[in-house]
């Protein structure tokens, strides 16, 4: 058999050592297989003309020859672009140019005859070309390599002359080596049953594709494969873990519970509120170790949820505990459940790491003793040193992903597994759901608590300011108070937080009967936490910020959001920001600000966060838009596998087929025993032990 994981790289024709290094460090590349896996991202097809009657708007970068038959300019301002109809008697295409417009008119003639080149797509049921290679025919030569591949590279590959084509050439020889077929990856019967190509005719199509029906088989191949093993190993290991674990039976609602209920529940709770507790309560009541994830936009009521979570524990004679992802939020949740609990005989620490000393001691012994019934904390509580005399009960506050392996951590610290809570205020699309949480139940609160008003948003030009701060006066006027976000992103710190500064500065000015404090990540913690002070407690009106304030700060009284250069931010984190106002019965706004030049996908990202406030929408717009690695919360936790081919924000039609498929395979082969599997299981763990980071999802 030829194993080409064993194969080095530096033993290919053409690489030697020196190359080998680069390829090492720049791509992760070590072996043929890791080459053969490292996939193209675009395709040029100059081997031929097509007609026009041939193409759809699926297809890779082509060729045309035909002739314009007049042009026309279409929408005003930013929106304004040139196109031409242009025809080769199979058909009419329009060629669309959004810039170099004036430049364009007088360059290209009416009924001469061109080459084009570019990838057809469709708007308004067109087809359309943009931006595309114009060409005379007379300086036309075809290409004999079909569709050519191109491949993604970096600096420092270019400096050893690793460009695209020099990796084309690598895979033409590694290509050329295979004899005979490889090992198949996937099951006879899937691959029959789904119309797959075979394993090494895929690969040989996804760098030379025969043709662009070829690729588009080769593609669905690879794809489908990436993604089914995904599912495949998080489906298997969560049915893995609620046989291995039972859980705890929290029997009954007790007085706890009810006496919270009857006396200290500030509002009656919202019909999603109540969906989410009964299907907690089935969970814990059911002999299976819950795994929920609490989905909920800003402001919709997670802690109360989980409060009453905790509280059905302590009924059954359980502990429970809290872990936030920083102290300040810890420091928050822990304010906000004693005052919730207020009156009634609960104690509640709170565990960080600047909690030291005797009051440290104190609190870890009064947790082995069972005394302390609720544990608030940062990752410190899962800690070695912390032990609970019988945790029943955690739930996990993530801002940013924590993942599977920390969250087994937790099992430790109990004969059984406690029951784990998931809680996360970044609306996460279905498709990314499936992958990051895959081994977890998801609950939604999708309502608003009664009294809150939906946020207005406004984009504004900076331009406007003069009405801008009018309004801002206004409010200041009736009481309320305002926040005024600006940007500061790594690569341009110095520039930003001269901004902010220059920004504070006006601020003053424009408002001397205001009093302003400002808060940024580089101030010292105790300064930071003395201006915040001064928002919260009402004595300053405005506060001028970075986004520090996006995650936890609770002014219900704050209610405009003014954010500073907003083309900067992303979606998800402009909803977070907007989140923060609005927490009052007053109506709210946010004002999104920035300069009158802006690019078309930020226009877009601008239009969605004015027409909508679901974060789910908003969501699932960011992954469209960004993909997932860029997707808050994601980013810095990484998705827990590189997809080298699937892409999360396009085939998520895909994901839920091929989830269904796995879930078959897993209810029809629990045991992983049938023979026409073997060859699946053999493969799972093959990519656990290849790739470091399924170790992380499982």
């Amino acid at each position: 058999m030829f194993d080409l994981t064993t194969r080095d790289i530096k033993y290919l024709s053409g690489v030697g050592p020196r190359r080998a290094s680069v390829l090492n460090k720049e791509l992760g590349i070590y072996s043929l297989h890791d080459l053969l896996y490292y996939f193209p991202y675009k395709y040029v097809d100059r081997s031929r003309i097509y007609y026009i009657h041939e193409i759809d708007g699926t297809m890779p970068y082509i060729q045309l020859k035909g002739e314009v038959l007049g042009f026309e300019t279409v929408g005003e301002g930013r929106q304004r672009r040139l196109i031409a109809h242009f025809s080769d008697g199979t058909g009419v295409v329009d060629l669309v140019w959004f810039q170099g417009i004036k430049y364009l008119v007088g360059k290209y003639k009416i009924h001469r005859e061109y080459i084009v080149f570019g990838k057809p797509s469709v708007f308004n049921g067109r087809i359309n070309i943009a931006h595309p290679d114009i060409d005379e025919v007379s300086e036309m030569k075809l290409s004999s390599i079909g569709l050519q591949p191109y491949y993604n590279t970096t600096e420092k590959m270019k400096r050893a002359f690793l460009n695209s084509h020099a990796i084309e050439k690598m895979m033409g020889t590694v290509v050329e080596q295979l004899n005979e077929p490889l090992p198949e990856t996937l099951s006879p019967s899937i691959l029959v049953e789904h119309h797959l190509m075979p394993l090494s005719e895929a690969l040989v199509n996804i760098h030379f594709p025969a043709n662009p029906d070829a690729l588009r088989k080769a593609q669905y191949r690879l794809k489908f494969e990436e993604l089914f093993y995904v599912q495949l190993n998080i489906l298997r290991y969560a049915r893995e873990r609620q046989q291995r674990y039972r859980g705890y039976i929290f029997e009954k609602v007790g007085d706890v519970f009810n006496t919270f209920y009857a006396k200290n529940l500030p509002f009656s709770l919202t019909g999603a509120q109540k969906r989410v507790l009964k299907e907690i309560r089935k969970d814990v009541g059911s002999g299976k170790q819950m795994n929920r994830l609490l989905q909920g936009d800003v402001g919709s009521g997670k802690t109360l949820v989980a409060l009453m979570s905790m509280l059905i524990a302590l009924d059954n004679g359980f502990q429970a505990c809290m872990m936030a992802p920083t102290e300040i939020l810890a420091n928050q949740h822990y304010g906000t459940i004693c005052e919730l609990l207020y009156g009634m005989n609960i104690r509640v620490e709170l565990l960080t790491g600047s909690v030291k000393g005797k009051k440290r001691e104190n609190i870890l012994s009064d947790l082995q003793s069972g005394a302390v019934k609720i544990l608030i904390g940062t990752h410190a509580v899962i800690e070695d040193t912390v032990s609970f005399s019988s945790l029943g009960l955690v739930v996990i506050d993530e801002q940013h992903r924590f993942g599977v392996a920390q969250r087994a951590r937790l099992w430790t610290k109990n004969v059984q597994p406690p029951h784990v809570l998931v809680m996360t205020a970044t609306p996460i699309p279905r498709t990314l759901a499936m992958t990051l949480y895959g081994d977890l139940d998801v609950s939604v609160i999708d309502e608003l608590p009664p009294g809150r008003k939906p946020v207005t948003t406004i984009h504004q030009y900076d331009n406007r300011r003069e009405s801008l701060y009018r309004s801002v006066h206004k409010q200041v006027e009736e009481g309320r108070q305002i926040y005024i976000v600006y940007p500061l992103i790594k690569e341009s710190e110095k520039i930003d937080l001269k901004n902010l500064e220059e920004g504070y500065l006006h601020v003053c000015e424009e408002f001397p009967e205001c009093k302003v404090c400002k808060v940024h990540g580089k101030m010292k913690t105790a300064e930071k936490d003395e201006q915040m002070r001064l928002f919260v407690s009402g004595e300053a009106q405005i506060m001028v910020a970075t986004t520090v304030i996006e995650v936890g700060v609770n002014v219900p009284n704050a209610s405009v959001m003014i954010i500073e250069n907003a083309e900067r931010f992303g979606l998800s984190q402009l909803h977070q920001l907007r989140g923060r106002v609005g927490r009052g019965a007053d109506q709210s706004y946010c004002i999104l600000v920035t300069s009158y030049k802006l690019a078309e996908e930020t226009r877009k990202r601008l239009e969605i966060m004015v027409r909508t406030n679901d974060g789910f929408e908003i969501a699932e717009a960011d992954l469209k838009l960004r993909g997932p690695g860029d997707l808050e919360g994601t980013q810095q936790s990484g998705v827990a596998f590189d997809l080298k081919i699937a892409d999360l924000s396009r085939d998520g039609q895909l994901l839920q087929h091929v989830r269904r498929i796995a879930e078959s395979i897993i209810d029809n082969d629990p045991t992983g025993i049938l023979p026409d599997n073997e060859i699946l299981w053999r493969q799972l763990k093959a990519l656990r032990k290849t790739n470091v980071n399924w170790a992380s999802i499982s």
